[in-house]
């Protein structure tokens, strides 16, 4: 087997299931079905200040984050086109970039709308008994 072909096989396969998972967890998030934890998703004092200011932070997120997941997939098929190996890193780095910027956006925007929440009136820190 050629080598270039091992190697655009091994680097699709970590793009797309990168795209995927980062896809799934930006939509579990946003709908509550991925709730707070100490191992995926937007990881902030603010974000794990309440469930509320979880779900809000992963709402606002979703979009990029969404984004991010697809310009990965989009990566790991494009990947898969015969081409030289300077191209092979063009297209990663590209990509590689672009999951990594939207994630980052998505974060930020995500840790504003929780900040937003938690200084609502009425907003309980987690932990806090309801009234």
């Amino acid at each position: 087997m050629d080598d270039s072909l091992v190697l655009r096989s091994v680097l699709s396969l970590v793009m797309i299931g990168s795209g995927l998972l980062v896809v799934w967890m930006a939509s579990a998030a946003a709908s509550g079905q991925l709730q707070r934890n100490s191992l995926a998703g937007i990881r902030t004092p603010s974000t794990m200040a309440s469930d509320v200011a979880w779900v809000a932070a992963h709402m606002r997120a979703k979009r990029p984050t969404m984004i991010a997941g697809y310009f990965a997939l989009a990566t790991g098929l494009v990947v898969l086109i015969p081409m030289p190996e300077w191209g092979i890193a063009v297209v990663m780095l590209g990509g590689c970039g672009a999951l990594l910027g939207f994630v980052l956006y998505g974060a930020r925007v995500g840790v504003q709308a929780a900040k937003a929440v938690l200084k609502a009136p009425g907003a309980k820190p987690a932990g806090e008994p309801d009234a």
